[in-house]
């Protein structure tokens, strides 16, 4: 289609919006746990590697259900997807805000990661159907953008609403919210324009009935499918783990701050994935390539972290660097695009999640080995950067496989 009617584009970016917010949702509980982590550990007696531990409680459902997303995005749609998807993370931060012991609060987790992980493939999906391809990569980075804002409450403002109302009031607050957000979801989100009467903005090629199973079958079988996911999952897994996890006990530790002092500094990092995030789609989609851009990305991460390992910077500089390791480390979205035009473009729910699942993978694992590594090591917190540094070689050497789609489907 060369041009959308102004009721179509004003409907999908309205449709987009509320979306958008509850994307922030979802950030907002990937990186909450690191602000919290005294507090936690205060309450229910915990050692660092169930600290860890409960960190991932939340990417492993995150991980399991992004195959489930999928199919749940191209069968029953993003509308009722993403507001059960809210009240469930809506339901499970109510129940860790009211937890009395380690074991709850896992449960509290693991039911905000299910209740979360649907929403984004389903944002995906609905992107595919409400924009135009060659938009794609520009709408996912701004989605990427907006539900950062998410990380950044998560942090520094984090800090300041838990030291006035306490953290289990606080997240009980954000559950209520959430419900809210999945009521205006399904009040104002539409699948299509087709649910509305209006023409679709994208015609799919191939008219035969989705066969979920088949769709599965072949994304899997797709080699070129799979570059995406463990290019997503050493970067993606490391900067949430740093940002989320373990970057404000780093800080706290190494270099004698406060825990509000500290998170300013992962704030930095938010920041600097916010800017990217809008960035790195727009310049894909201009150059008309994907892995371009994401391998340039990519290296230039993996020379942030190489300074942050091996240069004593002062830590003034440290705005500087972490800024940038959030800016850089955003290529990370191109992802997104990449599985889906290497894949039948009537499976973008699928495909897209299995590229996304690779992130939610590795950030589950990265997590608790920190953990591990600093009981072992008697917490030398310098050992947290090298860990993440193994894994974005591991995302760097997948990205050279990756093959270039041009910003089209190739499949």
């Amino acid at each position: 289609m060369e041009s959308i009617n102004e009721k179509e584009y004003n409907r999908r970016w309205i449709i987009w919006g509320v979306l958008a917010l509850s994307y922030v949702i979802v950030f907002f509980h990937r990186v909450a746990a690191g602000v919290v982590r005294e507090e936690l550990i205060n309450s229910f007696s915990i050692t660092d590697v169930e600290f860890g531990n409960f960190g991932s409680m939340y990417f492993y459902p995150y991980m399991l259900m992004q195959i489930p997303s999928g199919i749940l995005a191209d069968t029953l749609g993003a509308r009722k997807t993403v507001t059960l998807g809210a009240v469930f993370a809506g339901i499970g931060s109510i129940i860790f805000g009211f937890s009395q012991n380690i074991t709850m609060a896992y449960i509290g987790r693991l039911i905000v990661g299910f209740g979360v992980s649907v929403i984004f493939i389903s944002i995906l999906k609905v992107l595919s159907q409400w924009f135009k391809p060659s938009e794609f990569g520009k709408m996912s980075g701004l989605t990427s953008f907006i539900g950062n804002g998410g990380a950044l409450l998560a942090q520094y403002p984090l800090v300041l609403l838990v030291a006035t109302i306490g953290w289990r009031n606080s997240f009980s607050v954000i559950g209520f919210i959430s419900i809210g957000i999945a009521i205006l979801a399904y009040i104002i989100v539409r699948n299509n324009p087709e649910d509305v009467g209006l023409e679709p903005i994208v015609i799919i090629n191939e008219k035969d009935d989705l066969n979920i199973r088949s769709g599965i079958k072949t994304v899997f079988k797709n080699p070129h499918t799979w570059p995406s996911f463990f290019a997503m999952g050493g970067i993606f897994g490391t900067v949430i783990a740093f940002m989320g996890t373990w970057g404000v006990p780093y800080m706290i530790y190494t270099y004698n701050i406060s825990k509000s002092e500290a998170s300013i500094f992962t704030m930095m990092i938010t920041i600097g994935l916010m800017i990217g995030s809008l960035v790195i789609g727009n310049i894909s989609d201009k150059l008309k390539k994907r892995k371009l851009p994401f391998i340039i990305s990519t290296i230039i991460y993996l020379f942030i972290w190489l300074i942050f390992i091996f240069v004593d910077l002062d830590i003034n500089y440290l705005y500087i660097l972490f800024f940038l390791m959030g800016l850089f480390s955003s290529g990370f979205i191109l992802s997104w695009a990449i599985a889906k035009e290497v894949n039948p473009e009537k499976y973008p729910g699928v495909s897209t999640s299995i590229a996304n699942m690779g992130g939610f993978l590795f950030a589950a694992i990265i997590q608790p080995l920190i953990g591990y590594v600093l009981e072992l090591s008697n917490y030398d917190y310098t050992l947290i950067l090298y860990v993440c540094l193994i894994f974005i070689i591991m995302s760097m050497v997948s990205i050279l496989f990756i093959k270039e789609t041009n910003c089209k489907n190739i499949y």
